[in-house]
């Protein structure tokens, strides 16, 4: 690579792609195998729901520590401890829905574990690339996230099918391990990490570095104004932002299986590889919003903060359209289309206010992600446990859940969910430094 003068930040950034990749294969493959036996003993919806939202009980309580521990240990250190936490667990772990107990406390450690994972990526990210690149590699690195889940949803339902539910957390096991065998050989510390300990004539060194690295050097020396950041609108708006994202994203990724099932009588394993494009979308998606708002900001064709506002408007608000318009198709392939385009709008909003903790904080990029991550975490445990409550609401008003009609509620919450938070997306938000 040296020879070859390939930017060190490169390797950094496809690292983070592939691990974002590997932790949402584990997250849909969960969800598949789980639904799957959860169904073979007739669990109920509400139950369901306890089950696959405990998991973000445990990333919830770890998102702030994790943004903590990235600044003051370095993303590099907790990325690899926690991918060798979470994936010990999976490979340890059986996987019975009779076994509740069990299940709920994996569950919640591999939670806690992967809560750390997106607080030290963005430490990471904050202090390997520049501000001029911030949006494509930032947009890259999620996109890992839903190239995962569209890996997941295609090859899981037929190994399920044909080697069983436990074999998924053998696979999500083994590439855990993979994954931190690689990063601990190719990774390194960030530049600030070689700096020596100058004196005053070498502070132009020290400059250029700072400059090369985002404008992060040695964060772990700052003193963390977390009375500001927690006061901060512009910090709110990314936090209501990531918070709905989540609970759209979460809520299809556990039900949309089960929707398949009940109300359209299809399997996942009959569905081919349709079933996969909602999340294949949002990669693309996820690109092109990464690749458009550098352009506008570099071209000087936007401001940062017009471009950051203008593509989290277009991705919320077309993809609240389009979930408030799935349950009316009621058929696979309209429900797939909705799907996908609702999902691949909401990734092009990333381009908007995810990357836009480091717009506005690149000195402490993980623990805002931190602070933003822990209400999208608490989305999944609202979403997800509250979908299920409401099915089960539904089936005992003697409501049938074979009907499309009656998941609606289901998806008009997130859509208008979308609708409010671009709305204060566009009033509070900023693409200004106001952190130092």
């Amino acid at each position: 690579m040296a020879r070859m003068k390939f930017p060190r930040r490169y390797v950094i950034v496809l690292l983070t792609f592939i691990c974002t990749n590997v932790c949402y294969v584990e997250r849909v493959g969960f969800s598949i195998a789980y639904t799957v036996a959860a169904d073979g003993i007739n669990v109920n919806q509400a139950n369901k729901g306890m089950i696959l939202s405990m998991f973000y009980y445990g990333y919830v309580l770890s998102q702030i520590p994790g943004g903590w521990a990235a600044q003051r240990l370095g993303g590099r250190r907790v990325l690899l401890l926690s991918f060798v936490l979470w994936s010990l667990i999976c490979g340890l772990i059986p996987l019975d829905p009779n076994r509740v107990v069990i299940l709920v406390l994996s569950r919640l450690f591999v939670g806690v574990a992967q809560g750390f994972i997106f607080p030290a990526i963005h430490t990471v990210l904050a202090q390997w690339v520049p501000p001029q690149e911030r949006s494509r590699s930032v947009s890259l690195t999620t996109s890992g996230m839903y190239l995962g889940a569209a890996g997941g949803m295609l090859f899981f339902p037929s190994l399920v099918k044909h080697m069983g539910p436990q074999s998924v957390f053998f696979v999500e096991a083994v590439l855990g391990v993979a994954w931190s065998v690689i990063w601990l050989k190719f990774s390194s510390e960030p530049p600030r990490t070689d700096l020596p300990k100058v004196s005053m004539p070498k502070v132009a060194s020290r400059e250029k570095i700072k400059a090369q690295s985002g404008g992060v050097v040695a964060p772990r020396t700052v003193k963390i104004p977390w009375r500001r950041i927690i006061f901060s609108l512009p910090v709110w708006a990314i936090v209501v932002n990531n918070f709905t994202f989540h609970y759209a994203l979460y809520v299809i990724m556990n039900w949309l299986p089960t929707y398949f099932e009940l109300a359209l009588k299809l399997s996942l394993q009959d569905m081919g590889s349709s079933k996969m494009l909602p999340y294949f979308n949002m990669f693309i998606f996820s690109n092109i919003g990464g690749v458009v708002a550098d352009h506008l900001i570099t071209k000087r064709i936007l401001s940062v903060t017009k471009t950051r506002k203008l593509l989290n408007t277009i991705g919320f608000v077309a993809a609240a359209v389009a979930l408030m318009a799935l349950p009316s198709f009621g058929t696979p392939s309209g429900t797939v289309i909705c799907s996908s385009v609702s999902l691949g709008f909401l990734a092009l909003g990333r381009a908007g206010f995810a990357v836009n903790h480091m717009d506005v904080a690149p000195k402490f990029a993980g623990i805002v992600m931190g602070v933003s991550n822990t209400a999208g975490t608490l989305a999944g445990i609202v979403g997800v446990g509250l979908t299920g409550n409401i099915l089960e609401a539904a089936k005992a008003s003697n409501m049938d859940l074979t009907s499309s009609e009656t998941w609606k509620t289901v998806f008009f919450v997130p859509g208008y969910l979308c609708i409010f938070s671009s709305v204060i997306f566009l009033i509070f938000s900023t693409g200004e430094k106001i952190f130092e």
